[in-house]
């Protein structure tokens, strides 16, 4: 038995790896070009840029219509503008997300509605179908950490209920599932393209649809200069309230984002297939050990993770003779010198957090009206999952380095259950690690 270096063992390596198995995003004088255009131009608030990428992107997508937003979560209040989501409305989606997947639907007066997760993280579809009410308006789908959602069967419960459905794709850009792009199934998808994605764009975001009417909607909601005629041709609805942003705010990206969007678009798929290859590499390596899966997708059913945001492992105590995910991930950690850091857990659930029991959104005496069973919805607090590196270059003398620190500990286990006593599960809020606002 090799002795572990949280135990005084000698680590596994202890020295960093070149900067550019980790680098992201790639940014090259080709990408430079494109910002300076900009800026000594002074394009920042124009849109013929953007109006370029739109298209493109919408191309690439695979789908009619996409409109370009200062961020992920604006993107996201416009989808759900553009379905109608109302006050009395219920929206579903799953409790292991980041807040700004479902809170926005609080603005609108509607009700967020938690269902499980299962063991990638994924929405669990059959506690989704109880979650269902007649006040049920909409599904929010989160492809959670890149893990394709089972759109088939999503699409199905939706057209057996009547209910749109919104694609969150923040994790998930460039991803497919049997081969067609995530984010092109739903009613109307939306994304990030922050600098931390697998698109980074720097700060912005992307809804995609292939109905007029939601496009044209999302148009009205927060791009005032272009809530007009040129553009909104078909909602007769919308007409008398022309001219406005019927959302009262500004959505409209900065034109050094869609610029360099352009850019990274020509070499996504290139560069996010070189991300596949080494991530995949790595899983392979631990393929078969006990107590940890990687959250990946079987690549050969035409489905796969995009550029695999984030990556994860999924954790399973009971294999391991009951060994704390907390310990686990220090164990990790020690293995590689404390040159990388495997953190535990993920987002909290949402659920958990105070903001959907108490706070009184409308100051009307009243909370904002999450609704769940707290009950129903522990089996998502008893998921595990830790992070793991997330590699863009396949190295290959690097990656099984990394791999063998996550080996050596599942192979050597035994000898961190003597005092281990933290069994809860970590997490953070906004990439604070286990802060103590989380309620249980």
């Amino acid at each position: 038995m090799e002795k572990l270096a949280l135990l005084g063992g000698v680590p596994v390596f202890s020295e960093k790896a070149p900067e550019e198995l980790f680098r992201w995003p790639i940014i090259t004088k080709e990408d430079e070009d494109a910002a300076l255009d900009v800026i000594r131009n002074n394009k920042f608030s124009a849109t013929d840029i953007t109006t370029k990428f739109q298209e493109e992107f919408a191309a690439y997508q695979g789908t009619k219509y996409a409109l370009a937003f200062t961020n992920g979560t604006m993107s996201l209040t416009a989808a759900m503008f553009a379905i109608g989501l109302g006050k009395g409305d219920e929206i579903i989606c799953t409790t292991k997300t980041y807040w700004a997947t479902i809170v926005p639907a609080v603005a609108f007066g509607a009700k967020p509605v938690f269902c499980n997760i299962d063991d990638m993280m994924s929405m669990d579809l059959e506690d989704m179908e109880r979650c269902i009410t007649p006040r049920t308006k909409a599904i929010m789908v989160v492809h959670y950490f890149g893990y394709p959602c089972d759109m088939d069967k999503i699409m199905a419960i939706a057209d057996k209920y009547n209910l749109y459905v919104i694609e969150d794709v923040s994790h998930a850009q460039g991803g497919l599932y049997k081969g067609k792009k995530l984010g092109s199934f739903g009613h109307v998808s939306a994304m990030s393209m922050m600098s931390g994605k697998a698109f980074a764009a720097g700060e912005m975001g992307m809804l995609v649809t292939n109905e007029r009417r939601f496009y044209e909607r999302a148009i009205a909601f927060g791009h005032y200069e272009r809530n007009n005629a040129n553009f909104i041709k078909e909602s007769e609805d919308l007409k008398p309230y022309m001219h406005i942003a019927l959302g009262g705010q500004k959505g409209r990206v900065n034109q050094v984002c869609a610029a360099i969007g352009r850019v990274q678009l020509k070499y996504f798929d290139e560069r996010c297939a070189e991300i596949r290859r080494a991530m995949n590499y790595f899983w392979d390596l631990l393929d078969g050990l006990p107590g940890i899966r990687g959250v990946r997708v079987d690549e050969s059913t035409g489905s796969h993770m995009g550029g695999f945001y984030c990556p994860h492992g999924v954790y399973f105590p009971e294999e391991l003779g009951g060994l704390s995910l907390h310990r686990f991930c220090e164990a990790v950690t020690a293995e590689t010198g404390g040159v990388f850091i495997s953190w535990e857990g993920a987002n909290f659930c949402l659920h958990t957090h105070n903001y959907f029991k108490s706070f009184d959104y409308f100051h009307e005496g009243e909370n904002v009206g999450a609704a769940f069973d707290a009950e129903r919805l522990k089996p998502s607090e008893k998921k595990y999952c830790f992070s793991v590196p997330w590699f863009k270059r396949l190295d290959k003398a690097w990656i099984e380095k990394y791999a063998a620190a996550f080996r050596k500990v599942v192979e050597n286990h035994t000898q961190l259950l003597s005092g281990d006593t933290d069994s809860k599960q970590g997490g953070r809020w906004h990439g604070v690690e286990n802060e103590e606002t989380q309620q249980k």
